[in-house]
């Protein structure tokens, strides 16, 4: 066993044993690296990339091509790396239980977050609940840009039938700005409003969520004036 063996054993125990609670995020990011790269040192590629990128969330966040672009990462080590959070969010969202009732703003934070976690962009999900509010399922409707998204209400008037849902909840993100909600996110919740009215179903509410805050419109007063 080499040097870099040792040292590898070493830190997969520390790991296995305490989790990445006393890693710091070099060591941390190391320690994954060990997974696309099975044999040398992968301490000065750890470095390379938090000094390209600023921090762990800075690195898991860029682009294939730009993690591509630090001396000692390949294609195996993006795709790694872009596996993260991609699988972190499956992950959460598949704890979301089909026995998901919501009570209050609360239940659809937890509900939601899965959805939006990693995002880059802006996102839209339509979840569907029967008459009781338990949940139907989960469908997304849209994905643009940094700054906006597209929500067409012919998406999710189709989501809401498919399910044969009595209401529904509109969930998008900020991933840019603040959760509060645009003149575009008004205008759009009181159209959505009425054709889904028109439908036989209820827009129960629409939350926007940025960073680790949520905002529901329904809880500001938003529907008392639809």
């Amino acid at each position: 066993m080499g040097i870099h063996d040792g040292h590898r054993s070493r830190m997969k125990q520390e790991f296995l044993q305490g989790g990445l609670t006393h890693f710091s995020e070099p060591r941390a990011l190391e320690l994954l690296l060990f997974y696309s790269r099975m044999q040398g040192d992968v301490n000065p590629t750890a470095h390379a990339l938090l000094d390209a990128f600023g921090s762990l969330a800075g690195v898991l966040d860029a682009d294939p091509q730009e993690l591509m672009s630090v001396p000692g990462v390949g294609e195996n080590t993006a795709v790694l790396l872009k596996l993260i959070p991609a699988l972190a969010a499956k992950y959460l969202a598949s704890r979301t239980s089909a026995e998901t009732i919501i009570r209050n703003s609360g239940d659809l934070r937890d509900l939601f977050a899965p959805y939006f976690f990693g995002a880059r962009n802006e996102l839209s999900f339509l979840a569907c609940f029967d008459s009781k509010l338990k949940l139907l399922g989960v469908r997304k409707i849209s994905e643009g840009g940094p700054n906006e998204t597209n929500i067409g209400p012919r998406q999710i008037a189709t989501a809401a039938l498919s399910y044969n849902a009595s209401a529904v909840v509109l969930a998008h993100n900020h991933p840019s700005g603040l959760a509060s909600p645009s003149d575009d996110d008004i205008s759009t919740t009181r159209y959505l409003f009425q054709v889904l009215r028109g439908l036989g179903i209820v827009l129960y509410d629409h939350v926007i969520l940025a960073d680790d805050d949520m905002v529901s419109m329904r809880d500001s007063g938003y529907f008392m004036v639809f």
